[in-house]
């Protein structure tokens, strides 16, 4: 699976090369302003599809953060695709300068996944979660728990990348896919599921732990 041991997001190459290029062409003209701006926006670029390391935290049955950002809603909600009831949700959104790498909050087999065509509202609103464009994998741990996490695309960003595939293995922490420049990610927990973190509070994708499965 892509991005697994590169400092870099893939996905992020071909602006670094464009911007990177179109820097060296105003430099060589000598256009000064333009190649400093073009050059702000290759090191942002580069700052944004990042893809640093990170410690997982070891235990049965945690729930990791699958994305950097900020948690706009924890509570209860209908889940009418795969639950088909009540269950918890965690929202996160992302800003563009958090890191956009998604990564798996739990270990298991992809069952289900889905894409939906939609808008792009500010993913901050509620109404995001049933409008906007969005991609999302319901995995399945060896217990038997399910659990349903969803890219939604937002405002700016209009590029959803998934790299799993029905039948693949995730592991907590593993890198599964990517959302460019402004997002969010949705976590619906089972039945039974004990989630500790709380509203306002910052995650970093693959260490922050958002509570445990039944």
């Amino acid at each position: 699976m892509k991005n697994q041991n590169k400092p870099i997001a893939v996905e992020g190459y071909p602006f670094i090369g464009l911007f990177g290029f179109v820097t060296l062409v105003f430099a060589m003209i000598g256009w000064g302003f333009l190649t400093f701006l073009a050059l702000l926006l290759t090191l942002f670029t580069v700052y944004f599809f990042r893809n640093p390391e990170r410690v997982v935290p070891e235990g049965d049955d945690l729930v990791i953060a699958p994305a950097d950002g900020k948690v706009i809603f924890v509570g209860d909600t209908e889940e009418p695709r795969y639950f088909k009831e009540r269950v918890t949700k965690v929202s996160i959104f992302m800003n563009v300068f958090n890191v956009h790498v998604n990564r798996a909050p739990c270990s298991g087999k992809v069952v289900e996944m889905y894409y939906q065509k939609g808008q792009f509202l500010n993913a901050s609103l509620d109404k995001a979660a049933k409008c906007n464009e969005q991609g999302g994998i319901l995995l399945e741990t060896d217990k038997g728990s399910r659990i349903l996490f969803v890219q939604i695309a937002g405002l700016v960003a209009r590029r959803i990348v998934t790299y799993p595939v029905i039948g693949d293995m995730l592991k907590t922490g593993m890198r599964y896919g990517l959302i460019r420049f402004g997002s969010r990610v949705d976590i619906y927990f089972p039945n039974g599921s004990d989630v500790t973190i709380r509203l306002g509070e910052k995650t970093v994708a693959g260490e922050t732990v958002l509570g445990t499965l039944p």
